[in-house]
């Protein structure tokens, strides 16, 4: 996966072999995620996210495909703590005062997931107190996602592609490849939601656990890729009508093993996040009736293959 910083005032043209897909999860994962978290809501919730399943899974790669051309999206989703050292603990929690201490262009140029997530959580209540349906569907969808970015490491660190460790692609294999050959496998029965008191502090929290399992995606890829011989270690597969290069089945099988079910913790626990912050919005907002209506929202506009780039974004895509 490549994150690419254009700063260049201009807007410029990127001809790929291949379609561009989603980055976090992957698209696949990313709706699977979604619909997982609908299924965990209780009866107060669950007709109306239930209706609109498929629209709260399909839509689950907005913000991903929004990257691409909207200025201010990309930040969204990751935050490189590693920039702040020791003091990363410190961080301040809330985003005035944070920019008070960095300033806005620095906090956005290492991401800031944590406090837009914060934004997200308080207009999701607000659509629940004024039971807009359209509005509850279009951000508990994209709650969704962002939610699910801060659950993948390298979405935690300067060094998001191993680019800086001579592991490049190694976002696409941790968080694509592996799911899209094991994840069959995994069970993702968690039970019902929880309410939580203090939402923003599980965020925080969840982003420092995230970050602390940096070390093991770097370093165990780099034993196994020790120990297989280059041609072992990928395959060309046909994707969207073009032949590009993937870690081969072998590589992926045995740094699956050795990541001992790391990807799946991180899936389980992006679904029970998620639900468990849908339903928090929704008490918060007063628990108001919900209606059981199929909501049908104006498409994005947004295309899955990227020609125009908008300068100063951070682009990362699959393989």
């Amino acid at each position: 996966m490549k994150r690419i910083n254009f700063l260049m005032g201009s807007f410029m043209i990127l001809a790929l072999p291949f379609e561009i897909h989603a980055s976090t999860w992957g698209f696949w994962a990313h709706k699977f995620i979604n619909r997982m978290a609908v299924l965990r809501l209780p009866a107060e919730l669950s007709p109306l996210f239930k209706a609109n399943i498929d629209l709260i899974s399909e839509n689950a790669i907005n913000p991903d495909r929004r990257r691409y051309a909207v200025v201010g999206e990309a930040e969204r989703h990751y935050i490189d703590l590693d920039v702040y050292g020791d003091s990363a603990i410190h961080l301040p929690r809330t985003w005035k005062a944070a920019v008070e201490k960095f300033g806005e262009d620095s906090l956005r140029k290492h991401g800031i997931a944590p406090w837009h997530l914060e934004r997200q959580i308080l207009q999701l209540t607000e659509a629940f107190r004024i039971r807009n349906f359209d509005r509850i569907l279009r951000l508990a969808t994209d709650l969704g996602h962002y939610v699910g970015d801060i659950h993948v490491p390298l979405h935690t660190t300067r060094n998001y592609n191993g680019q800086l460790t001579g592991q490049e692609g190694i976002h696409a294999f941790w968080e694509t490849r592996l799911p899209e050959l094991f994840a069959e496998d995994y069970d993702f029965w968690i039970g019902p939601v929880t309410y939580l008191a203090n939402p923003m502090d599980i965020i925080w929290d969840t982003i420092f656990q995230t970050h602390a399992a940096c070390d093991s995606v770097l370093a165990f890829e780099r034993i196994i890729a020790s120990q297989l011989p280059p041609d072992k270690q990928y395959i060309y597969e046909t994707r969207n009508n073009a032949l590009v290069k993937v870690p081969s089945k072998e590589f992926s099988q045995l740094y699956h093993q050795m990541l001992d079910g790391q990807v799946e913790r991180q899936m389980r626990k992006a679904v029970a996040l998620i639900g468990n912050l849908w339903y928090t919005c929704w008490v918060n907002a007063g628990q108001p009736p919900l209606g059981v209506e199929k909501i049908v929202l104006p498409s994005e506009n947004i295309p899955d293959t990227v020609q125009v780039l908008l300068p100063g974004i951070r682009i990362e895509s699959d393989y």
